[in-house]
C-alpha cells in the first residue's frame, strides 16, 4: 500500500474492507493521512474471533483451510458465500455471480498475523478514522466493529439489514452517502 500512496502528489485518503481494513490499520500505523475508513473491517485485535466462529460452526471445513491455507474454502459455494457476505436482500443470482469470482484472500503468515502476530496498535494511528459495520456481517461482529471503534477514539455506524460485503447491497448507497458525508464534514 505505502509503495502506491508514496507515489501520489499528496497524503490519500485510505478506505479499506474486510481484510483491506486491516492493512489500512497497519498503514496508518507508520503514515500520515487526511482520513481512513474502515468498512466492515478485521477487528483492531485480530481475526481471531472470526476464526474461533469457523472452527465452530464448520469444524471439517475451517480445519482443510487451516492445513491447505485455502481460504476460498470457508465461502466457495453460494450458500457459504450468502452465509459470510450477503444479506437475504441480495438476488441470488448476484451471490452466485459473486461467489463466482471469489479468490484466495489469506493463508499462511498472514493467517498467523491475523490470529495474534501483528495486530494494529491504535495507539500508534492518529489519523481521523470512520469505522462503519453491518448489522448481518457473517465475518466481523457487531461487537468487533464497535471495539475498533473505541480503540481509536470514536464511534461505529451499524447498518441495519446489511452483510458484510455492503458495497454490494441493495442499500449500498446509504453507505456511500455515510462515507461522501463524513468526509464532506471535514472538507476533504
Amino acid at each position: 500500500m505505502s509503495s502506491v500512496a508514496d507515489k501520489l502528489p499528496s497524503p490519500p485518503i485510505v478506505i479499506g474492507h474486510s481484510f483491506g481494513g486491516l492493512i489500512v490499520q497497519k498503514y496508518l500505523e507508520f503514515h500520515e493521512a487526511p482520513a481512513g475508513v474502515l468498512l466492515a473491517s478485521v477487528s483492531s485485535r485480530g481475526a481471531g474471533g472470526f476464526f474461533l466462529r469457523e472452527a465452530k460452526k464448520h469444524p471439517l471445513t475451517f480445519i482443510r483451510s487451516a492445513i491447505t491455507g485455502k481460504s476460498l474454502n470457508l465461502v466457495k459455494t453460494p450458500e457459504r458465500a450468502r452465509e459470510h457476505f450477503y444479506s437475504a436482500g441480495v438476488p441470488e443470482s448476484q451471490v452466485v455471480r459473486y461467489a463466482a469470482a471469489l479468490g484466495e484472500e489469506w493463508g499462511g503468515r498472514l493467517t498467523l498475523d491475523l490470529w495474534a502476530l501483528n495486530l494494529p496498535k491504535p495507539e500508534r494511528v492518529t489519523t481521523p478514522l470512520l469505522v462503519l459495520g453491518a448489522e448481518l456481517d457473517g465475518c466481523v461482529t457487531e461487537a468487533e466493529t464497535l471495539t475498533t471503534a473505541r480503540a481509536y477514539g470514536t464511534e461505529a455506524q451499524i447498518f441495519p439489514d446489511m452483510g458484510h460485503d455492503m458495497m454490494l447491497e441493495p442499500e449500498w448507497q446509504a453507505v456511500a452517502e455515510a462515507i461522501d458525508g463524513w468526509l464532506t464534514d471535514r472538507r476533504l
